[in-house]
C-alpha cells in the first residue's frame, strides 16, 4: 500500500469523499449508533488495515476484531467492508488524507 493511500481504489474513494458529509449519509451513520470501539475499528478499516493489524493496534484478539467488524457491518446495513468504508467516507466520519 502506498503512503497514506486507501486499500480501496484510492482515486474512487477520493472521488466519493469529495462529496462526503451529506446529511443523509451522516444521519444513517448516526442511526447506526456505533460504540466507541466499533467506531475505532471502522476508522482503521477505512485506512485499509487488516483484522490482525487492527487487533495489534487495539490490543485485542482477532476474534474480537471480527466481532466488531460484524457489528459495524450489521449496524450500517453493509454487506462487506467496502460498503462500510464507503459509508464512513460519504458521511464524513472519516476524511481522505
Amino acid at each position: 500500500m502506498a503512503e497514506g493511500e486507501s486499500l480501496l481504489f484510492p482515486a474512487a474513494v477520493r472521488q466519493l469523499a469529495a462529496e462526503y458529509g451529506t446529511d443523509k449519509a451522516r444521519e444513517a451513520l448516526d442511526r447506526a449508533a456505533l460504540t466507541d470501539r466499533e467506531a475505532a475499528v471502522l476508522r482503521l478499516m477505512a485506512r485499509g488495515v487488516s483484522n490482525a493489524e487492527i487487533a495489534a493496534t487495539l490490543i485485542v484478539g482477532t476474534e474480537t476484531v471480527k466481532s466488531h467488524v460484524s457489528s459495524v457491518l450489521a449496524k450500517l446495513g453493509a454487506r462487506d467492508r467496502t460498503q462500510a468504508v464507503i459509508a464512513a467516507y460519504e458521511s464524513g466520519f472519516v476524511a481522505p488524507g
